[in-house]
């Protein structure tokens, strides 16, 4: 890596010194609190604090083997002339977190701000992978502004059952139907069950936690290659430690984010997250981090560079074969950046070196099924694209490219669901009628309504199309979906329905057309009936009478302008605490 220092930053301008290094009665508190700490004078003064935040938790099995990577980063610091302190806040476990992590993915946001900006903290190292955590990490670091230097998770083991390897996630959605629909019993889900996820690490797909993950190593907030290393190898812990050393030249340089997460950073961020064809949830949290930061971001950003973006990355579930260890070995994101540097801003700086052009000199791909050459793309354009129409006026999004074909351009009547529990209660209900070519609809699962729009909207295909072989429909709502799923989905609807969106309008029966290609959403009525509905429309009942949930429902944003608090999104300054 070539961005160094040999400058060291005298200590009355670090910002740690406020809190250490002055002749007030608060300095010699804090001194010999650090001293009750069981610190010496010499292991601290002067050096730059290191605050190490770790999303750690017994119940987080993404995040699991990180109290052990801190130790790792520590080391790091250590060596680079730092002093660490380990954070532990909040964790954000996709799996057990109910109704969804997304409902507090601003509260971890929320929180590193505040410790970063509370304690004498000169950079930090932030730990996380699980989904919701890269985003919420970023954006509470990004509105602090100090140098910050993040330590993915990174991706468990590839899963094995019967002698066919197995993808977390979307695996499992595709033998969940086949267990409804007959082709397997209880004892292939017992196998399935142990060996869908056989080690700590976040999803091995392209899911949602390895596309933040490697748009956090876009932007340049991580040491190169960083967001692809398997969670239990010994280069992951190497990783770490290059973290500890690396983020102690950072303060050194004085080189905060915002000098590294500009508009051109997002810009790369985007086209890396069609170029991998990742998940939909990047939206989302690309556009509130780029808030955050002060840049515009918006759907028609992701729509744009789609169209100019090939799908080069053939990992699952937007390719066909292979898992995030294989797209490591084949390079991992340096090299498939290499392949679309025309499309990226190479003379933007990144967390290791002066430029992203100089980061790429040594890349290369080792393997072309893996990540793909230009003239053999998975799919010519990105694996994202944003829709319009009178369904959804302030955009919705589809993942095109795990659809079946079929249903790009499809219109069908639609089978309405007010909510989830309706939707699992009735959808093999009989009397429903629904067949392949109805258009399931889910409503009241957007920000507000679901509440924290919950990853609903993989909407179960009813049984009897299952045993039919039907394997998609197109599904249409204002909810999220794990970016491990697949099918015609039409997600993030805004305004969503709980608002009162024209999703709130729709009665079964009603005529449904998507087409992708002209990136149209609409309900087919005639003029003047959406208006009639919508005058006899009421909005539902508060979900919150107190708490976070109240707060939340009180503040948070729409899908199209990524879901984050508007008391937080907004512009505006922030001052540092009096130390004293």
């Amino acid at each position: 890596m070539s961005r160094s220092t040999s400058r060291t930053r005298p200590p009355e301008e670090l910002r740690s010194h406020q809190w250490y290094g002055t002749d007030g009665l608060r300095s010699f508190s804090h001194r010999a609190r650090t001293r009750q700490l069981g610190y010496l004078p010499e292991e601290h003064l002067g050096k730059p604090v290191i605050a190490i935040l770790n999303t750690w938790s017994d119940i987080n099995p993404c995040h699991v083997h990180l109290r052990e990577r801190a130790q790792a980063v520590k080391r790091g610091v250590w060596q680079a002339g730092g002093f660490p302190l380990e954070f532990p806040v909040s964790t954000l476990s996709e799996t057990f977190q109910k109704p969804t992590p997304m409902l507090y993915r601003n509260l971890l946001a929320m929180e590193t701000e505040e410790l970063l900006r509370s304690y004498p903290v000169d950079g930090a190292v932030l730990m996380g992978g699980c989904d919701k955590s890269t985003p919420a990490l970023l954006m509470g670091a990004i509105s602090v502004d100090l140098p910050a230097v993040f330590v993915p998770a990174g991706p468990m083991l590839p899963g094995h059952w019967r002698g066919e390897v197995l993808g977390s996630g979307t695996d499992m959605w595709k033998y969940w139907d086949d267990k409804r629909a007959g082709l397997i019993g209880d004892c292939e889900l017992a196998g399935l069950e142990n060996g869908l996820a056989r080690s700590p690490g976040h999803c091995m797909t392209m899911g949602t936690a390895s596309t933040l993950t490697a748009a956090a190593e876009a932007l340049g907030v991580t040491v190169p290659g960083a967001s692809s290393i398997p969670a239990v190898t010994s280069e992951h812990d190497r990783m770490a430690a290059a973290s500890g050393l690396r983020i102690v030249e950072l303060v050194h340089q004085d080189l905060t984010l915002s000098k590294i997460v500009t508009s051109d950073a997002f810009q790369d961020a985007v086209t890396t997250v069609l170029a991998l064809g990742g998940s939909t949830n990047a939206v989302i949290h690309l556009i509130a981090m780029a808030r955050r930061a002060g840049v515009e971001l918006g759907l028609d950003d992701f729509d744009r560079l789609a169209r100019s973006t090939p799908v080069l990355a053939n990992v699952r579930p937007g390719g066909d074969t292979y898992l995030m260890e294989d797209f490591h070995f084949a390079g991992g994101l340096p090299g498939l950046l290499s392949r679309i540097p025309d499309l990226l801003h190479l003379d933007r700086p990144t967390v290791s070196h002066d430029t992203l052009r100089e980061q790429l000199a040594a890349a290369e791909v080792h393997h072309d099924d893996v990540i793909r050459p230009r003239d053999r793309p998975v799919a010519a354009e990105g694996g994202l694209a944003v829709l319009r129409g009178n369904l959804c006026p302030d955009g919705a999004v589809i993942k095109h490219i795990a659809c079946e074909p079929r249903l790009l351009k499809h219109t069908g009547p639609a089978v309405v669901f007010d909510d989830y529990r309706q939707l699992q209660r009735t959808i093999n209900d009989p009397s429903l009628g629904i067949t392949a070519d109805s258009v399931l609809v889910l409503r009241g699962a957007g920000p507000k309504g679901g509440p924290g729009m919950p990853e609903y909207g993989m909407l179960p295909i009813p049984d009897h199309l299952l045993k039919e072989g039907v394997r998609d429909m197109v599904r249409i709502s204002d909810a999220r979906m794990s970016g491990t799923s697949y099918g015609a989905c039409v997600l993030h609807i805004a305004p969503e329905s709980h608002v009162g969106g024209p999703l709130a309008l729709v009665h079964t029966g009603d005529l449904i057309t998507l087409d992708v290609e002209a990136r149209s959403l609409q309900l087919e009525l005639p003029d003047g009936e959406l208006e009639r509905r919508r005058a006899q429309w009421a909005p539902p009942p508060a979900r919150f009478e107190r708490g976070y949930g109240a707060l939340y429902a009180d503040q948070i944003t729409q899908a199209d302008t990524g879901c984050d608090f508007a008391f937080l999104a907004r512009p505006g300054r922030v001052p540092d605490p009096y130390a004293g």
